[in-house]
């Protein structure tokens, strides 16, 4: 079937106004039903694992609160995952910057070798913080299944 000049320009005009027209911003209206600041350097973690402990000792049991824990789980896995491996990277950094310091004993990569002992501190303390809320996590969500057995 052929198509005639002008419905062809016409079709290619319309596309272009979808094209053209803006995404919708999801952040906006997630900040808003979240009901927190913008979170400029992502979000916080602490605050946002204690939301989420919060609603589950205050709603009740139901299957929707489990895949949602599950889920959220899920993401805590992926992200202390990808610590464990950062941190892993940064120590083998660390470990080839302390070789250097002992070979070549030089004043600016003893100042690295400080910087990333630094840093290390911190991922660790992360780290502990994502490992010990996924090992909560998980007695809770045994819990909640317990109580919705009971629920039924």
């Amino acid at each position: 079937m052929k198509k005639t000049r002008q419905k062809i320009i016409s079709e290619n005009q319309t596309s272009r106004k979808e094209a053209a027209s803006p995404a919708p911003d999801f952040t906006l209206s997630t900040r808003r039903h979240n009901n927190m600041k913008k979170d400029t350097f992502g979000i916080n973690m602490k605050a946002w694992c204690a939301k989420h402990e919060e609603k589950l000792r205050t709603e009740p049991p139901t299957e929707e609160l489990l895949q949602e824990h599950k889920e959220k789980i899920a993401w805590l896995q992926h992200e202390r995952l990808i610590h464990l491996i950062v941190t892993v990277m940064v120590v083998v950094v660390e470990l080839f910057v302390l070789a250097v310091v002992l070979i070549s004993q030089n004043v600016f990569a003893a100042a690295i070798l400080i910087g990333l002992a630094i840093l290390l501190g911190f991922y660790f303390c992360h780290y502990f913080f994502l490992e010990n809320t996924v090992q909560r996590w998980y007695k809770m969500t045994d819990d909640l299944r317990l109580k919705l057995k009971q629920s039924k």
